[in-house]
């Protein structure tokens, strides 16, 4: 898998990830059962559990997209793309497991999960860094 393939894979999660719980609140806001306000920061979540996940597997992939983003146009501007190329299927397989672990629920041993799974997609993120470093 090209690092390109593997970003358009972590785009099309975090959209994915967006549209689940704004699918949900979208149609809410359109049967006038809730306010378009009422998810404002600082208010009460009253989202089922499933949502509320969703929701922080999107926030989770927002702060990571950008990183890895920047790696795969690094490499590519520097014509070093083989370098992400060879890791870019690990790293999405990794984004990719953390984001259902997240989904499916937060019993212990799914958390233990989804660590795991960060901490082995911000090794590959350093990892790549060294690798590109002049």
């Amino acid at each position: 898998m090209t690092g390109f393939t593997a970003l358009l894979i972590f785009v099309i999660l975090s959209l994915l990830l967006a549209m689940t719980y704004a699918g949900y609140r979208v149609p809410q806001i359109f049967l006038g059962n809730k306010k378009a306000n009422h998810w404002e920061r600082n208010q009460p979540v009253d989202d089922p559990a499933f949502l509320v996940r969703a929701k922080g597997a999107h926030l989770n992939c927002l702060e990571n997209l950008p990183l890895f983003a920047a790696l795969v146009l690094t490499a590519a501007a520097t014509g070093q793309s083989a370098v992400v190329d060879g890791l870019a299927g690990v790293f999405i397989f990794c984004r990719l497991g953390q984001s259902a672990a997240h989904l499916i629920g937060t019993s212990l041993p799914l958390v233990l999960v989804r660590a795991t799974l960060f901490v082995a997609q911000v090794l590959i993120m350093l990892y790549l860094a060294w690798m590109l470093m002049p």
